[in-house]
């Protein structure tokens, strides 16, 4: 995919972080255009968001970034959600840097956090925008890996867009986006 081609609009709007202005967009069987922003939020619930730029809160720990994710889906106890966080963490290999700010973490590291976050409510899809950007070869491949290996566990479906055609060997199914327009792809 080349740049400027409409990736982050389709997943936020995926996403229900962006109104549908025109047309339909059906996600979980249900439409998106005109829907209520209750019901917008239902639908975020359901997803898990991994974002290029991590967006990682740089006042909070690891372990808070993650933890702030079930603290938003009502989590009961907030010692139920630091345990919860803290083994999605190890998961991710990060044990030992729960108690890490952002700016003490590597790029792949804030990388794995984003993930974990992502991952922690247990959503249904998983939408990644450029995940590997900032990662070399195999970090990149690592952090791909990992994503895959943890959403099986859940039983969920990851949405990725990338121009980083070294990981394309990956995916069940590949889709171009050009010109706004969405279509299989010939690998």
């Amino acid at each position: 995919m080349s740049p400027r081609q409409g990736k982050t609009t389709l997943l936020t709007l995926i996403g229900g972080l962006r109104s549908v202005q025109e047309g339909s967009l059906e996600v979980f069987g249900q439409e998106l255009q005109g829907a209520s922003n209750a019901f917008l939020e239902q639908v975020r619930q359901q997803m898990g968001f991994i974002f290029q730029s991590h967006n990682l809160l740089s006042s909070l720990t690891a372990l808070e970034n993650v933890q702030m994710a079930l603290v938003l889906q009502d989590i009961s106890s907030m010692k139920v959600a630091r345990k919860i966080a803290r083994e999605i963490l190890e998961a991710v290999g990060l044990g030992e840097h729960i108690h890490a700010y952002p700016a003490q973490l590597s790029g792949g590291q804030k990388q794995r956090v984003a993930i974990a976050r992502a991952l922690v409510n247990q959503p249904k899809i998983i939408l990644a925008d450029e995940p590997t950007s900032a990662l070399d070869k195999v970090s990149g491949r690592n952090i791909i890996e990992l994503i895959q290996e943890l959403a099986r566990k859940q039983n969920c479906t990851i949405l990725l867009v990338t121009h980083d055609n070294r990981i394309l060997d990956i995916a069940d199914r590949i889709l171009n986006l050009e010109d706004g327009y969405l279509s299989s792809s010939s690998y």
